[in-house]
């Protein structure tokens, strides 16, 4: 499953608006974007990086004014750390993650919260707003982020939203289009004052059930924090590994981007 990850990670970058190969590196850039979380490289699963490989990434970054930045499954790719270390690379973040099957899919009871796909302007930016709110404003809402929403629910990916009782969304998630078999599903977010009524839950059973009417074999999330792990095992993802994300830190004021997807 890990090689899995993997690969979905380099195919999903090279989705990306603007998709650069440097040998063993894919870089993904979305030039709407300066967020670091919309802008980074992943190795091929097996790389061994040479320093030149190195620099070359470094060099598409700076050329961009972006932070030089990586998210990979180590295990795929056991040569890259070293090589990104020596660089001067440090760990941003190491984060586990889940999957889901079919087979250990467990859908909510039929008294589970309706989650609806949207289908409106209003129901994209509404959805912006709420994960904005659900993420402390990490990221703020936006026309530019509503449209990325649309265009996952139109490029094959899904976004699913529970609606709050004034019909704007209480709750939110999204899965990439399926890849190499497998499925990233990220961004599950639930306004404070709509918290503790099951709409994480019920959202990313839809979204995985989504990913399965289209064939998908897995579907993998990232997750943070005892409470939300239970929550995503509840409806049935188990371990599988682990991501690193690395970043080089530059004191010379180039890799503009500052710091989360």
């Amino acid at each position: 499953m890990r090689i899995d990850v993997q690969n979905f990670a380099v195919s999903n970058l090279r989705r990306r608006p603007e998709a650069v190969d440097i040998t063993a590196f894919v870089l993904g850039f979305d030039p709407s974007s300066s967020s670091p979380y919309l802008n980074y490289a992943t190795p091929l699963p097996g790389a061994r990086p040479s320093g030149r490989d190195v620099a070359a990434l470094i060099e598409a970054f700076r050329e961009r004014g972006l932070k030089p930045r990586l998210e990979f499954a180590p295990d795929a790719a056991p040569h890259v750390e070293p090589a990104l270390r020596a660089a001067g690379f440090t760990t941003e973040a190491q984060h586990a993650y889940l999957v889901c099957t079919p087979d250990t899919l467990t859908p909510p009871s039929p008294t589970a919260l309706p989650v609806a796909i949207p289908r409106t302007d209003a129901d994209y930016e509404s959805i912006g707003a709420a994960l904005s709110e659900a993420f402390d404003s990490a990221f703020a809402a936006s026309r530019e982020g509503a449209a990325r929403l649309r265009r996952t629910q139109d490029n094959g990916g899904a976004v699913r939203f529970v609606r709050d009782p004034e019909g704007g969304c209480a709750g939110a998630g999204t899965c990439s289009a399926p890849a190499v078999g497998t499925s990233e599903l990220a961004g599950v977010g639930t306004r404070p004052a709509c918290r503790g009524r099951g709409v994480a839950g019920s959202v990313t059973a839809a979204l995985a059930e989504a990913m399965f009417a289209q064939q998908a074999d897995s579907v993998w999330l990232e997750y943070s924090g005892e409470g939300s792990r239970q929550v995503y095992e509840r409806v049935g993802f188990r371990p599988g590994g682990t991501r690193l994300y690395m970043a080089l830190e530059e004191e010379d004021g180039r890799g503009g981007a500052t710091n989360r997807s």
